[in-house]
Parts: C-alpha cells; sequence; structure tokens
C-alpha cells in the first residue's frame, strides 16, 4: 500500500472541499492515485446527492450575473438558510451564475452541462452537496439580453432572498436600479395591464361586478365602479401603473419617462416562491431525533 502524505490529503481538501478523513480514505482506497480519488469523492458525492433528492430544498440564494449586453439572474436552493449563507455555497452560487452569464444556455438541463473547474456545473453541485451535508439544486434562471442603447439595472435584497434584474431603453443605470429596487419591494405580476391575460381580466371583473351587486348598489352604477376598482387592481399589479416607492405621488412609469427611459422587461426572484415545504411540529423533530 502506497505511504499517504499529509500534503496529498491537503491537496485532494482543497482540490474536493471534502473532509480530510474522507480525502484520506480516498486516496487510500486507490492506492495514491489522486485521479482516481477525485472519481472515488464523486461517486459518493452521487450517491449522497442521490439519497437526498427526496428532500425539499426551499431556502438559498438568488444572483444576478453581468457581462456586456447580457445579464442572467439565477435560484439555487439548500434545504436550510444556515447553509445558503456557507462559503462552499456562496462560492457555487458565483460560479454557476458566472457560467450562465458566459454560456446562455436553454435551461436547467443544459446549464448542468456546463463546464466548471470540478468538471460540470452538477459535478459542482453534487461535490457542494457533500460538503454541506444538504440538497441543493438550481432550481432556475433567466437570461436577458440587451441593445447598446438599453441599460441593466439589478438588485439583491437581504443578502439574496430576492433578486430583480430590470432592462431599460434610455436612461441610466441609477435610473435602471431605482426601478429593480422598486420590483423587489412590490413583487409586480405584469410590466402593464396589455399583458394582462384577457380571462385573468374577465374573472376578475366578475369578482368585483358581483361584490358591488352584494353590497346592494344600483345596476346603474355597478358597471362605473367596477371600471374605478379594476383601474385600482391593475394598478396593484402592473408595474407601469403602480405608485412609485420612493415618490408615490408618481407612477413608476411617469418616473421612467422623466428619466426619458421606457421599461421593457424585469424578472424577480424570490427564494422558495411556489416550493411547498412540510412543516414538522417542534415535538415531531424531536420525536424524530430519538428514533
Amino acid at each position: 500500500m502506497a505511504k499517504i502524505a499529509a500534503s496529498d490529503v491537503m491537496k485532494l481538501r482543497k482540490k474536493t472541499g471534502v473532509g480530510m478523513m474522507d480525502a484520506k480514505k480516498a486516496l487510500v482506497q486507490t492506492d495514491g492515485d489522486f485521479d482516481k480519488a477525485i472519481e472515488v469523492l464523486r461517486e459518493k458525492g452521487v450517491a449522497k446527492a442521490e439519497k437526498k433528492s427526496g428532500k425539499v430544498a426551499a431556502n438559498g440564494l438568488t444572483k444576478i450575473a453581468i457581462k456586456g449586453n447580457t445579464a442572467a439572474i439565477v435560484e439555487i436552493n439548500s434545504e436550510t438558510d444556515f447553509v445558503a449563507t456557507s462559503d462552499p455555497f456562496k462560492d457555487l452560487v458565483d460560479v454557476i451564475s458566472a457560467a450562465i452569464v458566459e454560456n446562455k444556455p436553454a435551461d436547467v438541463a443544459a446549464a448542468l452541462k456546463l463546464p466548471t473547474e470540478k468538471g460540470t456545473i452538477k459535478d459542482s453541485i453534487i461535490e457542494t452537496t457533500q460538503v454541506t451535508g444538504e440538497k441543493v439544486t438550481l432550481r432556475r434562471f433567466a437570461v436577458v439580453e440587451k441593445n447598446d442603447d438599453e441599460v441593466f439595472g439589478s438588485y439583491l435584497h437581504n443578502g439574496g432572498l430576492i433578486g430583480s434584474l430590470v432592462l431599460l431603453k434610455g436612461g441610466d443605470e441609477a435610473t435602471a436600479k431605482d426601478i429593480a429596487m422598486h420590483v423587489a419591494a412590490t413583487n409586480p405580476e405584469f410590466l402593464n395591464k396589455d399583458q394582462v391575460p384577457a380571462d385573468r381580466l374577465a374573472h376578475e371583473k366578475q369578482i368585483l361586478t358581483e361584490e358591488a351587486l352584494n353590497e346592494g348598489k344600483p345596476e346603474k352604477i355597478v358597471d362605473k365602479m367596477v371600471e374605478g376598482r379594476l383601474r385600482k387592481f391593475l394598478s396593484e399589479i402592473c408595474l407601469e401603473d403602480q405608485d412609485f416607492v420612493k415618490d408615490p405621488d408618481q407612477t413608476v412609469s411617469q418616473y421612467v419617462k422623466s428619466k426619458n427611459a421606457s421599461i421593457v422587461k424585469f424578472v424577480r426572484y424570490e427564494v422558495g416562491e411556489g416550493i411547498e415545504v412540510e412543516k414538522e411540529s417542534f415535538e415531531d423533530e424531536v420525536r424524530s431525533q430519538l428514533k
């Protein structure tokens, strides 16, 4: 059996991020072969990741990377917020966002195949799962391209729990960032009323009409009431019609127009939104640990 030097163990740890004992065991198993040891650790990482495939990863971070005329916003998840704030996880987020903005993959499956120092993004995720002991996933991303007369604005709230990316035509980066901050704060659903699906409008109008009639309002004024309430509804869900958070006396549309700009697109990610998490009582948690 080959003698395993401490320097080799440290080199393998630095390369893979695993613990000292795992690194030493892999080198012993492969008789000191560094490359084979890496493969052994990756296989163990895959096994560990597969065991955790049923876990729910609803914490994590969003990240925005910008390179030239391309921007990417990503969401990467972990099981706990503790891991989400760890250096290995944050390093992974940086690696993934940089690879996506550079290569502009079509979907998550394509993104997982992008090359990294660890092999691929999938390999990097597996390794981070192994290091942190938690399920880690690339949940989603969006790539946005701009023209030379357009400008990006980005904002990460609370370290990346919410990320927003905005594209303006005209204006400047300061204006774009203002709108990105507004998007993060208000969570609009659509850019303007033209983007609201017709069936959504019809459904809301029906609800508002029934509400007005149930209030005992005369039918001859119901239509005007519904029209006013529908405008209020649209001003709540459409970015351009919302009151600008930094100056509620004007709408977002009026603000960007005053800066000789218009909004082309926005993307907002909030970590874990839409993921169902099974809640466990403290008593159940203690019981499970005692089994």
